[in-house]
């Protein structure tokens, strides 16, 4: 074989290309479905709201008031072991009192986050 023979035979840059893609396609899929099977992805909309509060810890009940963030639904809101209500939803500027405790905690499937301490 001579040089000219090899630098214009290209017959094998097809199949080599092929078997890289189908590699690295294989690759990506076993990623996206390892995620899955180790439950990595389940946890993805049980996140708790982004948002921040203030506290009126003087009075009793104490008083917690959205400043800012997200929307929380009131009926996955707890004050220690108690909901705080069945329906409609926390926006900025509302507030929450807190009977039974200083910790405003947001509960969902399982899922459990303090949003604000006022015990401080």
């Amino acid at each position: 074989m001579t040089l000219e023979n090899l630098l214009s035979d290209d017959r094998a840059v097809s199949p080599v290309i092929g078997v890289i893609l189908m590699v690295a396609i294989t690759v990506i899929l076993a990623a996206v479905i390892g995620t899955f099977v180790l439950g990595l992805g389940q946890n993805v909309g049980n996140q708790p709201p982004q948002a921040s509060f203030s506290c009126n810890s003087t009075s009793t009940p104490v008083k917690v008031t959205m400043t800012a963030g997200q929307n929380i639904t009131i009926s996955n809101l707890y004050d220690g072991s108690s909901q705080i209500a069945n329906s409609g939803t926390l926006t900025a500027g509302q507030s929450v009192n807190l009977t039974s405790g200083t910790k405003l905690i947001w509960r969902k499937s399982g899922q459990s986050s303090i949003l604000k301490d006022c015990s401080a």
